[in-house]
């Protein structure tokens, strides 16, 4: 299960943060306290986190509940944003209009760098659970979207297929006969069994 941390006040004034160290605002410490109640039901085998604070913040509740530890991993880190941390989206349009038009900011991680990380600590946490297990990954919208579409095998024209997470939601994965399948996307709700042919 991924995780996407509760609301920062960059968050609320549209800033990019990457890895600049922002900490949850007041509703977003409500929203990780109000999510974790909900997934702690599903009784996680473990927590792992980026080490950045919104994220740490996002699964202390989740670890308090469940008496897990989190793991921290700074590859799990939001994309590195170079000249945009902390530029508002207007003022990114309007200074670099062109290295906005293919979202890859000037000095900061490319998309296939953040798309190559994420899957590479996708791929070692999944190594360290059974089957059967639950591992709960909390991270960063972009970090999140960019690791789970490369991990499932999407080519890098179509990256941006799957929709943004919003704040404290998360999607789950799955692996079947080796390959990675994605159960549910951009969820603030418990995950139901999918009755169907296509098991």
């Amino acid at each position: 299960m991924l995780w996407r941390h509760g609301q920062t006040m960059w968050n609320v004034e549209h800033r990019f943060q990457g890895q600049t160290d922002i900490p949850l605002d007041e509703t977003g410490e409500a929203q990780a306290e109000y999510a974790a109640r909900r997934l702690a039901t599903l009784r996680p085998d473990a927590i792992f986190s980026s080490d950045l604070s919104r994220a740490t913040s996002t699964a202390a509740p989740l670890a308090r509940l469940t008496g897990l530890g989190v793991t921290t991993d700074k590859d799990l880190r939001e994309r590195f944003g170079g000249d945009w941390e902390g530029l508002t989206d207007e003022e990114i349009g309007a200074r670099y209009p062109a290295e906005r038009a293919t979202w890859n900011p000037p000095n900061g991680e490319p998309t296939t760098a953040v798309a190559d990380r994420v899957r590479g600590a996708l791929r070692r946490i999944a190594g360290t659970i059974s089957d059967g297990e639950l591992a709960v990954v909390v991270s960063h919208g972009a970090a999140l979207r960019l690791g789970m579409e490369r991990l499932l095998g999407l080519p890098e024209e179509a990256f941006g297929a799957l929709g943004p997470l919003s704040n404290c939601s998360w999607s789950v994965l799955a692996r079947r006969h080796d390959r990675w399948r994605l159960l549910e996307h951009n969820a603030g709700t418990l995950p139901e069994p999918v009755l169907g042919d296509d098991r």
